[in-house]
């Protein structure tokens, strides 16, 4: 374990923050408490593997709750965490959501292989007392997979739970509020009575509000200028945090691939990524860091009554926050630059940002309003205010014109997140095209009891981009691996792709055809209408024609019974139980995370049913034992 000697300046000044919070609390410094205590002995982890950003809220919570008890917080995603690190450890909080169908979020997988990896040392993590919280929905087929063998492989390895598993449901009326509430309850009653608080030291209770996460330097005639909330004590910034900068990609294509009449706007996107060295393959995902459109940006200013054109600079405030990278926002910037490519004021507000808004507000109804909100009881309320309307932080803010005009700078920073890069499947294959990627986005638009339309921040921002304008963009693998085309015997691949889903799989079409490799391609496509949004349409029937791709397609509105990949599947399963079941091939899902994927899986199970000609028992261990090992998918909400 690191020495606590060593910790750093940044760490020091932030303890000696809430020291000072605790006496304005308290009025007094308790006997004894010192600085050198707090490091030594009042140490807790948090690790949290987060593939859309709920489960790192949760974690950023119990980080704020661990501060409130006088415990000095990590708060970072798991794979940041080794596991010879986390052997040392004495107590940890892990925090998993569950994504896709049973999949472990993409900041969680590293770390939970390499653990996996240590399952012969039964004594690793003898030492440490944790707790695990889960985040899933019910709704789910596997619901919390994650959360619950990370659990169980704690356990197996040695590690002491304080508290039974917490498993979080989407479902819930109260959400998962519902349970991570009394969880986190009993977690901090039990932690008290293993770490005691010295004589005279409490709590820190709601009314008192925990330092921002930043200092804003307001500069003037090129001179700094401390904000109004700053506090005393110099603190270092994290230059740790300024990572390398992505490629600014040339937009060469941005074209409606949907009829204008079709009520979805679905565009292909093509970069210039020449910049970017690495090559990307077939599965892998094209990052976008995208921003906030201009007449949102000018409302947001309007509302809180901004000044678009004042330029300060940001400070660390907090060991376990990172400057935002300079790619992203430059520092000093000015604050109508810091609402384009920084806040997301598009983002539905969550608890912690009414929470704070109490802090602020002048008004005793809007206070009342708000703290209705950060309660158990009132998760209804803030459902049917926020998420079922799905009511952007923008328009809360407008709603609560008491408040929106007191909220300091520091803390601007902590009420509205930032804007998170957004993964895109890459449709395209670089051995086809080698200087280009495409991309296949469906533009988020949608209705709700809200008279303003709902929009996608960044499909939105994408579809307004125009020739020649430059996206921010890196590659990252994906969770769909292809079978090599190196190897002298590529297997059949079957993909099943509705929707922009089929997007990995014309880049692997396009990789496979181009390398010459190109028998053994089965394509299954859903859409509506043939004539409406056939994504691809004249380049695989092609292929058909020159006898390189299988394609069975589903057009699901253009007969009165609707049919669905699923169905097509169920048509054809004496030829696809060839594939699976005599060729072994390799199977691929990739579309929406709701009911299709459970309504494919079925399909697959009824091809393996018929073609095995035995009951369905048999067919399930079947696809248990055999098909699920060569079965891939790739889902979104």
């Amino acid at each position: 374990m690191e020495s606590p000697v060593c910790r750093s300046r940044l760490e020091i000044n932030f303890i000696r923050l809430l020291d000072e919070t605790q006496q304005m609390a308290n009025g007094s410094k308790a006997k004894d408490w010192t600085f050198e205590k707090w490091v030594e002995g009042r140490r807790i982890t948090v690790l949290y593997g987060s593939q859309t950003g709920t489960a790192q809220e949760v974690a950023e919570r119990i980080g704020r709750e661990a501060r409130r008890h006088f415990f000095v917080p990590t708060v970072q995603p798991m794979d940041e965490c080794p596991v010879d690190r986390l052997s040392s450890e004495s107590l940890t909080v892990f925090v998993a959501a569950t994504t896709g169908q049973g999949d472990d979020p993409d900041n969680m997988r590293s770390f939970f292989k390499a653990l996996w990896a240590q399952r012969k040392n039964r004594q690793l993590l003898s030492h440490l007392k944790f707790g695990v919280l889960g985040l899933g929905d019910s709704s789910y087929q596997k619901f919390n997979y994650s959360a619950k063998r990370l659990n169980n492989l704690l356990m197996y390895l040695g590690g002491q739970p304080l508290l039974k598993i917490g498993l979080g449901d989407d479902q819930h009326d109260l959400g998962p509020e519902f349970v991570i509430d009394p969880w986190l309850e009993n977690w901090w009653k039990k932690v008290l009575e293993l770490y005691s608080l010295p004589d005279g030291v409490q709590p820190l209770g709601s009314d008192i509000i925990l330092p921002p996460k930043y200092k804003v330097k307001v500069i003037t005639d090129g001179v700094e200028e401390n904000s109004a909330n700053e506090r005393s004590g110099a603190l270092v910034v994290n230059e740790e945090a300024c990572a390398s900068s992505p490629c600014s990609a040339v937009v060469t294509m941005n074209k409606r691939v949907t009829l204008e009449d079709h009520f979805q706007e679905v565009r292909l996107i093509e970069f210039d990524t020449n910049q970017i060295k690495a090559k990307h393959k077939p599965g892998d995902v094209l990052m976008i860091q995208p921003q906030n459109i201009e007449e949102h940006i000018e409302e947001f200013i309007s509302v809180l009554g901004l000044n678009p054109e004042l330029k300060f600079s940001l400070e660390l405030n907090d060991p376990n926050a990172t400057l935002p990278l300079q790619s992203v926002l430059q520092t000093p910037c000015t604050m109508r630059e810091c609402v384009q490519k920084y806040f997301d004021i598009q983002a539905v507000p969550k608890r912690y940002f009414f929470e704070l808004l109490a802090y602020f507000t002048k008004d005793e109804t809007e206070r009342e309003k708000f703290m209705e909100f950060t309660t158990a009881e009132g998760q209804q309320a803030l459902y049917d205010y926020c998420s079922r309307p799905k009511r952007t932080i923008m328009e809360a803010l407008a709603d609560f014109p008491h408040t929106n005009r007191n909220i300091p700078l520091d803390y601007l920073f902590d009420l509205i997140p930032p804007i998170k890069p957004r993964p895109y499947s890459i449709a395209s294959s670089s051995i086809a095209m080698p200087t280009r990627t495409q991309l296949l986005v469906a533009v988020v638009r949608y209705n709700t009891i809200l008279r303003r339309p709902r929009v996608g921040l960044c499909t939105n921002w994408l579809a307004r981009q125009k020739i020649g304008s430059t996206v921010p963009v890196w590659v990252k693998p994906g969770t769909l691996t292809f079978p090599s085309l190196e190897s002298e015997c590529v297997p059949p691949v079957l993909m099943i792709g509705p929707g922009t889903g089929c997007a990995p799989f014309r880049a692997y079409i396009q990789e496979r055809v181009a390398s010459g490799a190109s028998k053994g391609l089965v394509m299954v496509f859903g859409c509506r209408n043939k004539a409406k949004d056939y994504f691809f349409k004249d380049e695989w029937e092609v292929l058909v024609k020159e006898g390189k791709l299988e394609l069975y397609c589903a057009f699901s509105r253009d007969q009165e019974d609707k049919v669905y990949v699923q169905h097509v599947m169920r048509e054809h399963a004496a030829h696809f139980w060839g594939l699976i079941g005599e060729q072994h091939a390799k199977v691929y899902f990739a579309g929406n995370a709701k009911r299709v994927p459970i309504d494919v899986y079925e399909a697959l199970t009824y091809i393996c049913e018929h073609g095995l000609g035995k009951g369905e028992s048999e067919a399930e261990q079947y696809m248990k034992k055999n098909v699920e090992k060569r079965y891939q998918t790739e889902t979104w909400a």
